[in-house]
């Protein structure tokens, strides 16, 4: 995968950042919009969805580069797992960002409608919102996979997705596959024939910093606690009232560091592994190679309350103001 910059903002400026401190640029634009003329002359809105999803559980694999304890070519596993987090707690971060969202479009000037007549329209009629959490597994990137549970905000009357705001497999992917496609017809049907604007955010958000690949820590897999909103994966829609969609996605993660988290190795039988990969150097050393035993840690993160979720609502809203300029721009 190829390493982006991310914004990251200190605890400690966490009461003073603003806007603009995520805007700054890196080698990569902060954002990736796609059909951009569809937002065009968007005044009148309503929030179709908006659905924030934490990551539980991910796993990233990297390549050994060699050496005794490295195995001579193994695979280096590291497992991060978030523990303390309830689902109130979820819960309430979501319905925090949906409420800055929601004023952060009033600010710009946007009327935001009721969502509840959204959802009764005949355009919706075929829509099929699902259970909140939806839980699903996620591919982060070609040698990185995950668990996320998604939590729709308070206030709408379900929980709906366009193709493409999750990247799930399994057959919880499948029916969200095809669950999306009728959720896109209804916003668009709606949008043509209301006037209004139908917009779909969704964010996810990981708890550890994993650098993938290529950091000096643990075999080229680098795990430290933090908060983020993960870029590709985190974006907003817009389904102007010509029927047509405009994406905009975070192209940089949006981090905000801090110590939300104890961080804790629980590594079990390390001692067993550690053997092992000692016998695969000396074999591979001796002439008798095709030993990989590589290297495998497990990391837990338990989140710090109170303190996990000022971080997690300021990521949140450091993302809203992200993306509502830009709407506000493309308008």
């Amino acid at each position: 995968m190829k390493l982006k910059p991310f914004i990251a903002i200190s605890a400690a400026a966490l009461a003073l950042a603003q806007p603009s401190l995520i805007a700054a640029a890196g080698d990569d634009a902060p954002l990736k919009i796609s059909s951009g003329q569809a937002a065009k002359g968007t005044q009148a809105v309503v929030i179709g969805a908006f659905n924030v999803g934490f990551i539980f559980s991910s796993i990233d694999n990297d390549k050994t580069t060699g050496g005794m304890i490295g195995g001579f070519g193994g695979t280096t596993r590291a497992k991060s797992v978030l523990e303390g987090v309830t689902r109130e707690m979820m819960q309430a971060i979501t319905d925090a960002a949906y409420a800055d969202f929601k004023a952060q479009l009033e600010a710009k000037g946007f009327t935001v409608g009721d969502a509840a007549a959204l959802f009764a329209s005949p355009a919706f009629a075929r829509v099929k919102p699902i259970a909140s959490p939806y839980d699903a597994k996620v591919q982060l990137d070609k040698k990185s996979t995950g668990k996320a549970s998604y939590y729709k905000a308070g206030v709408l009357p379900g929980l709906v997705m366009l193709p493409g705001d999750v990247v799930a497999s399994g057959f919880s992917g499948m029916g969200m596959a095809m669950s999306s496609g009728y959720t896109q017809s209804g916003m668009s049907e709606h949008a043509k024939a209301s006037g209004q604007a139908v917009i779909d955010v969704t964010y996810l958000i990981d708890f550890s910093n994993a650098k993938r690949p290529g950091a000096f820590s643990f075999g080229g897999v680098k795990i430290t606690s933090g908060m983020s909103i993960v870029d590709d994966y985190s974006r907003m829609s817009v389904v102007g009232a010509g029927g047509k969609m405009a994406t905009i996605t975070l192209n940089q993660a949006v981090a905000v560091e801090g110590d939300f988290a104890d961080m804790k190795d629980v590594t079990k039988d390390a001692g067993l592994q550690k053997a092992a990969n000692i016998f695969g150097g000396l074999a591979a050393a001796g002439g008798f190679g095709g030993l990989k035993f590589g290297k495998s840690k497990t990391f837990a993160f338990t989140a710090k309350p109170g303190v996990y979720e000022q971080g997690a609502i300021k990521a949140a809203t450091l993302a809203n103001a992200r993306l509502v300029e830009q709407l506000a721009a493309l308008r």
